[in-house]
């Protein structure tokens, strides 16, 4: 009798801890794993929290990345003889905040006109490269470059191959500009972009020497048309 007690106690000892031991595991799994516990925290999208900078897109070169980011600096840069083309110059300074550079001659052109076009004529043919007095000291900061002139003999003015000789405006977006009596801009945009192969050159503003006086209208249509201003 006392060795059946003592089975009995061992019996129920061992059942015991196996109920203990099967509550502890319960408890550790949550329960029924089909039942969501409303005390477990929901886990929240891990790559949300991540991501908190800018993406940057791959694409991008470190500088195109950065303007993006904190905005283009422009430029522009004209050369006048009878006041037109700086009007407009002026205009595009005033309505996109851009810099301005004049480009000026170390010898400045006489104030005949009819004298000029024959100057004009043979620096043409000449392929002349006149001098410019001062220059641009970081071109690299801008990211636009606005450059106009008068139309002469249906090209720019040689001084204007000089500018384009002496800056490397590759990967610049180049907006060109221009005032005549009537020729428009005839190739000269072409003639920019074989200058400037490795530029994005966009289409041209062309204004009359009519209307370069008052310039404002026709320079807000082109710059909303290159999405330049809103």
């Amino acid at each position: 009798m006392g060795m059946k007690k003592g089975l009995s106690i061992i019996m129920i000892s061992v059942l015991t801890i196996s109920l203990i031991g099967y509550g502890s595991s319960e408890a550790e799994n949550g329960g029924d794993s089909t039942v969501e516990n409303e005390n477990t925290p929901v886990q929240t999208d891990v790559t949300e929290e991540i991501n908190t900078e800018p993406v940057q897109d791959p694409e991008l070169t470190e500088s195109e990345q950065s303007a993006a980011q904190s905005g283009s600096s422009s430029l522009v840069v004209y050369f006048s003889w009878s006041g037109n083309t700086e009007n407009v110059a002026n205009a595009i300074a005033e309505q996109t905040g851009a810099d301005v550079f004049e480009i000026v001659p170390k010898e400045a052109y006489i104030d005949d006109y009819n004298a000029l076009l024959d100057i004009a004529t043979e620096e043409k043919e000449n392929g002349a490269r006149p001098a410019i007095a001062g220059n641009i000291e970081d071109i690299t900061q801008y990211d636009i470059i606005y450059v106009g002139y008068p139309n002469w003999w249906s090209d720019m003015p040689m001084i204007l191959y000089t500018f384009f000789d002496s800056y490397d405006l590759s990967g610049k977006t180049i907006a060109p500009f221009c005032t005549s009596g009537g020729s428009g801009l005839s190739g000269t945009v072409s003639s920019i972009r074989e200058l400037e192969p490795e530029a994005d050159v966009l289409d041209g503003l062309h204004i009359g020497s009519s209307a370069a006086s008052d310039p404002n209208q026709a320079v807000s249509d082109w710059l909303e048309s290159l999405g330049f201003v809103e």
